[in-house]
């Protein structure tokens, strides 16, 4: 199986590495910002820097479509896993028509509301996982996974 990893850097990134005991046994790439502490953290790992800002920057959405439709192509993953946040959004749209799984991780500091990304996207998982119980008020058909930290 081959799994791509895509988030934002910091508290997203992070949050997709925690699941390491999981993907460490994959075949994976990952899809985040070309910033220190991805470097740091992914160093050895087969990364693909995406466009940033993400949040409300059309002109980067546009890019980062493009990209997904590049790596997605290229890579042909089976699986595609995120916590956000909006880089994701083109990489599970693009994945969904190439018949990829979608994995996504609603974050941990999101209680009682959801993020953009976890709601355009939620429409289309295949499993969508939450941390807090009270998260499934916002999501339905969410699995409430608990703290992955």
């Amino acid at each position: 199986m081959k799994i791509c990893l895509v988030g934002s850097s910091g508290g997203h990134l992070a949050h997709l590495y925690a699941l390491k005991p999981f993907w460490e046994q994959h075949e994976r790439f990952f899809v985040t910002f070309d910033k220190e502490d991805a470097r740091s953290l992914l160093k050895g790992e087969k990364v693909y820097p995406c466009h940033y800002p993400t949040n409300r920057n059309i002109k980067n959405l546009i890019k980062n479509t493009f990209l997904a439709r590049k790596i997605l192509k290229e890579e042909k993953p089976d699986l595609i896993i995120s916590s956000g946040a909006a880089v994701a959004v083109p990489f599970f749209y693009l994945g969904k028509l190439k018949k990829a799984k979608l994995v996504y991780i609603e974050v941990f500091d999101r209680i009682d509301k959801g993020t953009i990304t976890g709601k355009l996207v939620y429409p289309i998982c295949d499993k969508f996982f939450v941390q807090w119980e009270e998260q499934k008020k916002v999501y339905k058909k969410a699995i409430n996974l608990g703290p992955i930290f």
